[in-house]
């Protein structure tokens, strides 16, 4: 496995002849080459800005200074990449409308604004220095002393040198002997310049692109791809329950017909039982094949919502169920599916294991939310540890960012409230 930083590429045996050791050089030689780049033009921006104070000019431009971070900390997060594989993101919201003022009000409410521009004036005031000392220190002293023979041969003219413009070497021997110590030190100073580009590294990422923020990033990006798998499921069960009512159940339709017509038909006889055997196994099948594609996603939820729905779910109860529920309009298709199918199972375990001969469904929309509660005169006592399907709903609620309730008191009775966030999508239909 390839290490993901300079940290865990340091602590293995091939460090000094992987990339690594470059990559951090890279990164300090840009540290110091941007340091100065941002340096120079802070203060050009500074410069400008006083020159034009005594104006109305000189105002809009210190909304320059002030946003002068943003591009420094994304140049920054970039150079992250030469000693850090892992993403570096940065913490800016999306402005809350298009165009330019409300980009600029939103960036100047930020918290991640004023960072970046503490790092950036950070950066340009102290950062880059460090990085050119530590590439000075740990590369070119040790390359110059490396460079010994050559120096003497060529500079020198065979008779000697200065060693860092300290030492002079005359003979040879000595000449190569400095060489293989510059090149034990050049291998010591990798590692120095590893644990400097490191340092360096965590410092940036601690103040413009935090870990805590990629986390936070992740998350989101977690729960919206969660949605987006729960949408798409929906999306199939309501292809599956569309080919199952066109395809097969209507040609189960046609043959029950014609195993029908056939019967009535057909002369008493063997014939005639068989074909009323098998006029009865086709309409057996057709009610199963129904009630399977009720079971995936009902028509009735499709066409007209989830208050008809569980109206419908209701009345096909077992249980004397009332349904007091008040929805202003449609919601999303998987917070309709998983509330109807939270409510179903519900009325399933009422019927079950409660004993009650009464159920109530009651709830509706406020406050972005879906408000439900499922109430029964059973005995109580229900159980999410004893296979009553209680965990099943918790968990389909729990994929939208919902929250489930259980009071279920040893004698009844027994409530299951049930919140979902959604927004209601269009009005409702009230021809169901």
């Amino acid at each position: 496995m390839h290490p993901r930083n300079v940290w865990e590429a340091m602590s293995r045996p091939g460090f000094l002849l992987s990339a690594w050791p470059w990559r951090s050089v890279a990164y300090l030689l840009t540290g110091a080459v941007t340091g100065v780049a941002a340096l120079v033009a802070i203060l050009v921006v500074v410069v400008v800005c006083g020159a034009l104070a005594v104006i109305v000019v000189g105002i809009p431009l210190l909304v320059v200074i002030a946003l002068s971070g943003i591009p420094v900390a994304s140049v920054e997060r970039r150079r992250l990449r030469l000693i850090d594989r892992d993403p570096a993101w940065g913490q800016h919201g999306e402005p809350t409308a298009p165009g330019l003022w409300a980009w600029l009000t939103t960036r100047l409410r930020e918290q991640a604004t004023w960072r970046e521009l503490g790092y950036a004036l950070l950066f340009a005031g102290l950062l880059w220095p460090v990085d050119a000392l530590a590439i000075t220190i740990a590369l070119l002293f040790p390359l110059s002393m490396v460079a010994t023979p050559l120096l003497m041969a060529t500079v020198g003219g065979g008779h000697e040198t200065k060693v860092l413009k300290q030492w002079t070497v005359t003979t040879w021997p000595t000449a190569f002997g400095v060489a293989v110590l510059g090149l034990l030190l050049m291998g010591l100073c990798c590692y120095v310049l590893g644990v400097a580009a490191g340092a360096r590294a965590e410092l940036t990422r601690l103040l413009i692109a935090s870990r805590e923020g990629e986390l936070g990033a992740k998350v989101v990006e977690l729960a919206s791809s969660r949605f987006r798998l729960v949408d798409a499921f929906e999306t199939e069960r309501r292809r599956i329950e569309r080919d199952l009512h066109d395809g097969a159940q209507q040609r189960l339709v046609a043959l029950t017909m014609a195993l029908g017509l056939a019967r009535l038909d057909a002369p008493p006889g063997t014939l005639a039982d068989q074909l009323a055997r098998a006029h009865n196994e086709a309409g057996k099948a057709l009610e199963e094949l129904r009630e399977l594609i009720h079971g995936i996603h009902p028509k009735v939820l499709a066409d007209y919502g989830l208050q008809a729905a569980v109206a419908d779910a209701a009345d096909r109860s077992v249980v004397p169920v009332d349904v007091d529920l008040e929805l202003p309009g449609r919601l999303p298709r998987a917070v309709e599916s998983a509330a109807y199918f939270v409510v179903c199972e519900a009325l399933t375990n009422v019927a079950k294991h409660s004993g009650a001969d009464h159920a109530q469904v009651s709830g509706g929309h406020r406050d972005g939310r879906l408000f439900l509660q499922i109430r029964d005169n059973g005995g109580g006592g229900a159980d999410t540890s004893a296979g009553s399907g209680l965990t099943g709903l918790a968990d389909r609620v729990s994929v939208l960012d919902g929250r489930l309730a259980l009071s279920s008191p040893p004698g009844g009775p027994t409530l299951l409230l049930v919140e979902l966030p959604c927004e209601l999508t269009m009005a409702a239909d009230r021809s169901a």
